[in-house]
């Protein structure tokens, strides 16, 4: 790839809310994102399960294009006190461009702009690549738990 490629292609990044419309490319990204994890979690992973149109219905799925296609979501939910960070899945073909860490970023930001000086998240502690790449973030860990059958670590950030 040429590098004038790369830039062009960075600067075709758009980011927004997602509509209804948008519920078949969203889910087809989470299913293509999450079943990799399911033979080492023994059963989906808790994103595949959430019902994401009611997620888009309440605005909290902001979704990445690039090139102007979909190529993935970021779910945000407000808590009391904190934003949580509910999903993040990048298309397996998109992935290694930037696009998540531009999502993580985002949502952090979004996180400030809203007044909010914690961002939490949660993984489930088979996917230890992701809890060492929040690490990496500056992501400490708070504590884990067993919910929905799913053994999650607990993750949060301070933003201020």
């Amino acid at each position: 790839m040429k590098p004038f490629e790369h830039r062009e292609d960075r600067m075709e990044r758009t980011m927004r809310l997602a509509t209804q419309a948008d519920l078949p490319a969203v889910e087809r990204i989470i299913e293509a994102a999450y079943s990799p994890y399911i033979a080492r979690i023994g059963r989906k992973p808790g994103p595949m399960l959430d019902d994401h149109a009611a997620s888009i219905r309440d605005r909290h799925v902001h979704l990445i294009e690039l090139v102007g296609e979909i190529q993935g979501i970021l779910v945000l939910i407000p808590e009391g006190d904190a934003l949580l960070l509910d999903n993040i899945a990048i298309a397996p073909a998109a992935q290694g461009q930037g696009l998540g860490r531009s999502l993580l970023q985002a949502a952090e930001s979004m996180a400030r702009n809203a007044s909010y000086r914690r961002i939490r998240l949660y993984t489930n502690e088979a996917m230890t690549e992701n809890i060492a790449l929040y690490t990496r973030r500056g992501y400490i860990e708070t504590h884990r738990a067993e919910e929905k059958g799913l053994r999650r670590v607990y993750m949060e950030k301070d933003l201020s």
